[in-house]
């Protein structure tokens, strides 16, 4: 039997970021940032802290620095990240995506695109920081979760994590979610959810 060639499922983009990843945080204590943002936790995965400097005059991102503890999708989704951000404003970089991120990387595989979500999430968290420090708490988005199945205590932002781990159908998310399976009056807003965040971070 011939033996299998290996297979690469990621694009060269993300390849490349993931071996030869840009901008990484070296020494944290004499990287003079103006605002940082932690997210996640290593005991049950990834990590991602991202550590941002700010041109305050213009409102610009002028250097980027991350290290992560975390998967390839995980480093080279914050690598492409780190150099798409600078040089933009502050409003846009908080509003970045991790539909924006995995595009600029040529794509991801489907079960990994969560893991884009760590850097976005991290750089929002830094912003939020440079916020804090400059008075300007007015511009932060809180993002409040909304409660869905009241049984399972099941919230909005559970539902958008689970069909980024590829749930797709309201069995696949009742399967990591337990929503709907007690009363299922949720389901209608369930199935409503599920469809609208497949949309938002899948659709071309």
């Amino acid at each position: 039997m011939a033996k299998e060639e290996f297979s690469w499922v990621y694009t060269g983009i993300a390849k490349d970021h993931f071996t030869n990843p840009r901008n990484i945080l070296g020494d944290e204590a004499s990287f003079k940032d103006n605002g940082k943002g932690t997210v996640g936790n290593m005991k049950c995965g990834d990590q991602m802290l991202v550590a941002i400097k700010v041109d305050k005059s213009k409102g610009t991102i002028t250097d980027c620095k991350w290290k992560t503890y975390g998967c390839a999708s995980a480093i080279a989704s914050t690598s492409i990240m780190s150099e798409m951000v600078i040089g933009m404003t502050i409003e846009k970089a908080y509003h970045l995506s991790p539909k924006d991120v995995a595009a600029a990387l040529g794509g991801l595989p489907e079960h990994k695109i969560h893991c884009s979500v760590l850097g976005d999430k991290a750089l929002r968290a830094a912003i939020d920081d440079y916020y804090k420090r400059n008075g300007m708490e007015d511009k932060i988005v809180k993002e409040k979760a909304r409660l869905v199945c009241q049984c399972m205590n099941v919230t909005d932002h559970e539902i958008e994590h689970a069909v980024l781990e590829g749930a797709r159908t309201l069995y696949e998310l009742q399967e990591r979610t337990k929503l709907g399976t007690v009363c299922g009056q949720c389901k209608p807003e369930a199935t409503r959810l599920l469809q609208l965040y497949i949309k938002k971070h899948f659709s071309k």
